[in-house]
C-alpha cells in the first residue's frame, strides 16, 4: 500500500480549493504544498462555482462558520458533484451550536461527500445528532482506546455505510473506513495536540490525496493519515533533539511533509485492518 497514492500524487499534482476557516489557512496552504499540491482558498459566493471548475477537489471546514460562507459551501459542493470531483467535508465542532447544526444539515441534504473527517465528537453529533459539549476537542468518554476499539470500529462502519463515503475519525487511534474495509492508524503523537490547525491540516492532506486518488478515496485518506501521524512523531524527535517548543513543532511538521517519500512512510507506519 502507499505507493499507488504516492504515485498518482507526483503524476497529477492537484489543485486544492479550500473553503475553510480562518484561524488555520495558512497552515492548510503550506502542508497543501508540502504534500504536492497547489492550495486555493476561495469562499465568495460568487465566484465558488468557477474556482470549483477548475480545481481537483473541493474541502470543506466549517471551524469559523458565518451565515455567509455556509450558501457559498453548498453552491460550491453542487457544482463539485456535478463535476465529479471529489468533495471533503470537516464538521468541526458540529453539535455545539444550532447554527453549526442547520450548516451541517443543509450540506448533508444538498452534497455527496466524499470522505467526511473529524473527531469521534464530531461524529456521533453528526450520526445521532447529539450535542457536542467538547467544542471543537473530543470529549474525554469519547476518546478511542484499545478497550473500545471494536465498538468504535464497528460505529464508524455504521457511520459510512449511513453516509455513503469514507469516514475518518482522526485521536489516540484514528479509524478509517469505507463501511466494509476498515483501517486503524497508530501513529502521531500527543504534541500535534499543542498547535492549532493540525487537524484542518490533515483535512487538506486527506483532500490532496484524494483529488488524484480517484479510484481509491479509502487508500488515499489511510495514506494521508499515516503521513501526518509520522510527520508528527518526525517533528516531535526534532523539537526533543533540540531543546524546542511548539512554534518550531509546527515548522517541523511541514517540513517533514515536504520530505515525505514511500520508504518513510512503509517504516513508520503502524497500521491494521479489521
Amino acid at each position: 500500500m502507499f505507493e499507488k497514492s504516492l504515485e498518482n500524487l507526483k503524476k497529477n499534482p492537484p489543485l486544492v480549493h479550500h473553503i475553510t476557516n480562518y484561524v488555520t489557512v495558512n497552515d492548510c496552504a503550506n502542508i497543501v504544498l508540502a504534500a504536492g499540491g497547489s492550495p486555493l482558498m476561495a469562499d465568495d459566493y460568487e465566484e465558488v462555482e468557477d474556482i470549483v471548475a477548475i480545481s481537483s477537489v473541493l474541502y470543506i471546514n466549517i471551524g469559523t462558520l458565518n451565515k455567509r460562507t455556509i450558501e457559498s459551501m453548498i453552491k460550491a459542493g453542487k457544482k463539485a458533484n456535478e463535476k465529479g470531483i471529489p468533495v471533503i467535508l470537516d464538521p468541526v465542532g458540529v453539535g455545539a451550536s444550532q447554527l453549526r447544526n442547520e450548516a451541517i444539515r443543509k450540506l448533508m441534504e444538498n452534497v455527496q461527500f466524499s470522505v467526511i473527517k473529524g473527531n469521534m465528537s464530531e461524529m456521533k453529533a453528526l450520526y445521532t445528532h447529539a450535542k457536542n459539549t467538547g467544542g471543537v476537542d473530543v470529549q474525554e468518554e469519547h476518546m478511542i482506546h484499545d478497550h473500545n476499539l471494536d465498538e468504535n470500529i464497528e460505529f464508524v462502519k455504521g457511520v459510512a455505510r449511513k453516509f455513503k463515503c469514507i469516514i475518518a475519525i482522526t485521536g489516540v487511534i484514528d479509524i478509517i473506513s469505507d463501511g466494509e474495509k476498515t483501517c486503524f492508524v497508530r501513529n502521531g503523537h500527543a504534541m500535534m495536540a499543542k498547535i492549532t490547525g493540525t487537524g484542518c491540516m490533515t483535512g487538506s492532506v486527506i483532500a490532496t490525496f484524494c483529488a488524484s486518488n480517484k479510484e481509491n478515496y479509502l487508500e488515499a485518506a489511510i495514506t494521508a493519515i499515516t503521513a501526518m501521524g509520522i510527520c508528527g512523531e518526525l517533528a516531535h524527535e526534532k523539537v526533543m533533539a533540540r531543546s524546542e517548543g511548539s512554534s518550531s513543532f509546527r515548522t517541523y511538521l511541514i517540513d517533514a511533509m515536504s520530505l515525505m517519500d514511500l520508504n518513510k512512510l512503509k517504516e513508520g507506519a503502524k497500521i491494521e485492518f479489521k
